[in-house]
């Protein structure tokens, strides 16, 4: 890179220089900024693997999670095509993975894959095809628990919620089921 008449004559290169090259160390730059092709590939981050595991969940019970919340559809008549997979993202395998890593409360021998329409194979558990809801932002978040025109979206339950029982201060009992919404098995 050739440096300007007033980058050279004020003394500043040298600093905008070490700026330049601390962002394209810490990642905040990619190399392509600076014309430098080869470094640019290496700031791209690509999916090794993916890894299906178990969280509690307080009202649900223990549920599929790959950092977020996993569902299963019970389908409708209506499949599951284009539109509604920009709301309901199938869990795909990266090209040359042949299949998803059993994370900690996993069976391994309970994931699987199906090739889908377009070619890319989707993760299974218990044969049952997994997918993200849009709505849920952040890890943790059971927003998808909805019946829509492609089916019943459900929380993928391994293990319902136990039922607790209170003792309020009138001295009756009462008797909640934690967890509704989802599916166990």
């Amino acid at each position: 890179m050739e440096q300007s008449n007033e980058m050279r004559g004020s003394g500043h290169w040298p600093l905008v220089a070490s700026v330049a090259a601390a962002l394209l160390a810490s990642g905040a730059m990619t190399a392509s900024a600076f014309g430098v092709g080869a470094a640019s590939a290496a700031t791209r981050r690509t999916v090794a693997k993916v890894v299906i595991s178990t969280a509690k969940n307080a009202k649900l019970g223990t549920i599929l999670v790959d950092g977020r919340t996993i569902y299963t559809l019970v389908p409708s008549k209506t499949a599951c095509t284009q539109a509604c997979l920009k709301i309901w993202p199938a869990i795909t395998l990266p090209r040359g993975v042949k299949r998803a890593t059993a994370g900690p409360g996993v069976n391994a021998k309970k994931l699987g894959s199906v090739r889908r329409s377009n070619g890319a194979i989707q993760v299974t558990y218990f044969g049952r095809p997994l997918y993200w809801f849009v709505g849920d932002r952040a890890a943790g978040q059971v927003h998808g628990n909805i019946t829509d025109k492609w089916g019943k979206w459900s929380t993928f339950v391994t293990v319902k919620a136990k039922t607790v029982s209170t003792s309020p201060t009138s001295g009756s009992t009462v008797t909640t089921t934690a967890g509704s919404g989802g599916i166990a098995f």
